[in-house]
């Protein structure tokens, strides 16, 4: 196998309502869009380095409803405050809380369904 450098993970992510994920993301999570089709069927997020691309279905990978087996973990120097910022706009899938392992962190689902966590080093 050839020796390559990988340089940056972007999350692609498969919306079935781009003007509600881009809703989302602009309005909720104040992300930046700084890209996207005419037809917004894929469209780039950006917040503070962090990037995600979303895209509608197609016919290489149309599944019935976006899925994923895991979350995105995003860490933040102000959890609490974004806590109280987003616990009365999201579906929550856990409150904030501090655990054993040194993180003080919540959860929320996005529009599509998305596990979505938020942390901070104890």
């Amino acid at each position: 196998m050839s020796t390559y450098t990988a340089t940056k993970l972007t999350p692609m992510l498969e919306s079935h309502d781009m003007p509600a994920t881009l809703t989302f993301y602009s309005e909720i999570l104040n992300f930046t869009c700084v890209a996207k089709s005419d037809d917004l069927s894929w469209l780039t997020l950006s917040k503070d380095g962090i990037e995600m691309m979303f895209c509608a279905p197609n016919q290489h990978r149309n599944i019935p409803k976006p899925i994923m087996s895991g979350s995105l973990y995003i860490n933040t120097n102000e959890v609490a405050a974004l806590w109280e910022n987003l616990k009365d706009l999201c579906d929550i899938c856990y409150p904030l809380e501090d655990f054993d392992y040194g993180m003080r962190e919540f959860a929320i689902y996005d529009n599509n369904g998305y596990l979505l966590q938020f942390g901070q080093d104890l």
